[in-house]
């Protein structure tokens, strides 16, 4: 166990100040996400230096469509997470301290570990997935730190469910930790977030705001589940907060297959993801994308049409930019390219 930031003493319990569940603590008892634990009137994360693994993965797959197409990111999570999806599509990691008293009985790999692994590995920048960083920010902290001692232009991408707290991310921008995240955005119906997830959507949406205000890479997803949100109304609203926001946020609509708790459903229609497409770009949006179907999507010029960049699994076949422009038009076309 380490020191855990972002809490204040409540007498003899403790209040996390880490994400939007805010728990206050008692003596002996862990958060809502199982990771952090009141021990002797301190916060104590348990998650650090618990990584279940790590995996060279393309960018693409996390997905980002547009920040530093074609690079590779050195991957790693640990157990836990502050939400609890019925149909998680990574249950047995996120939701093993709920599961298993030994979730974290897991071998030590230190940050300074992972940043010459990235190194070793020449990884083009660091992914902090799998589970929800927020979870193990502390680790995730100190991996960047750590990282940019040994190299400087590694970036570093958080793959998150939104649900982190104002002072998490002033405190990721005040240290400049963070490079490009991609945030779930699960439903637009705060019901959904409390009886699917164990959250609320209104803290999503604030997170969102903060992370365009920030001006920081952000792409969003929405894992379309049958009959739970996937309705035209839903995408609708979905599409045009976004688009409220900036009509070059990417989106992503990403098939569903029944796991966990949601085994009684069914996989998402692929004409569902289709309609959800068009959908939201008859609502503005630029840049939509359609995932989980065994061939992922390209990008095109939202200008002229012209394909920018193919894709052929998670890799990209065929990379057309000029200078972040479309070839043929000359437009500029939204991300992070170089």
């Amino acid at each position: 166990m380490k020191d855990a930031l972002l809490w204040e003493k409540k007498g003899e319990k403790v209040h996390c100040l880490l994400c939007a569940h805010s728990c206050v603590i008692p003596e002996g008892g862990v958060g809502f996400c199982a990771c952090r634990l009141n021990e002797n009137g301190k916060l104590k994360t348990l998650t650090y230096g618990k990584s279940t693994g790590f995996a060279l993965d393309p960018i693409e797959k996390k997905p980002f469509y547009h920040f530093h197409p074609g690079s590779a990111v050195l991957s790693f999570g640990t157990p836990g997470c502050n939400f609890r999806c019925l149909g998680c599509q990574n249950w047995h990691l996120s939701q093993s301290p709920r599961e298993s008293k030994r979730a974290f009985d897991i071998p030590d790999t230190m940050p300074v570990e992972i940043a010459k692994m990235a190194v070793r590995e020449k990884a083009d920048g660091i992914a902090y997935t799998y589970s929800e960083p927020t979870i193990f920010f502390e680790y995730a902290r100190d991996t960047i730190l750590e990282t940019k001692k040994l190299d400087k232009k590694k970036f570093h991408v958080f793959v998150s469910n939104g649900f982190f707290s104002e002072g998490m991310w002033k405190l990721s921008m005040k240290e400049k930790l963070i490079d490009a995240i991609r945030i779930d955005l699960k439903s637009f119906s705060d019901k959904f977030y409390r009886e699917y997830c164990g959250a609320r959507l209104e803290p999503v949406l604030d997170s969102i705001k903060r992370v365009k205000k920030s001006k920081i890479p952000l792409e969003l997803i929405t894992l379309l589940v049958p009959g739970k949100n996937d309705s035209a109304e839903e995408i609708r609203a979905i599409s045009d907060f976004v688009a409220s926001l900036d009509k070059n946020i990417p989106l992503h609509f990403i098939r569903f297959f029944p796991q966990y708790k949601a085994g009684d459903l069914g996989a998402t229609p692929t004409e569902s993801l289709f309609k959800a497409k068009e959908i939201a770009r008859g609502e503005g949006l630029r840049y939509v994308y359609v995932g989980n179907l065994g061939g992922e999507d390209d990008t095109f010029c939202p200008k002229c049409g012209t394909k920018v960049i193919e894709r052929a699994g998670f890799s990209v076949a065929q990379n057309a930019l000029r200078n972040g422009a479309c070839p043929s038009c000359g437009a500029k076309i939204a991300g992070v390219w170089a």
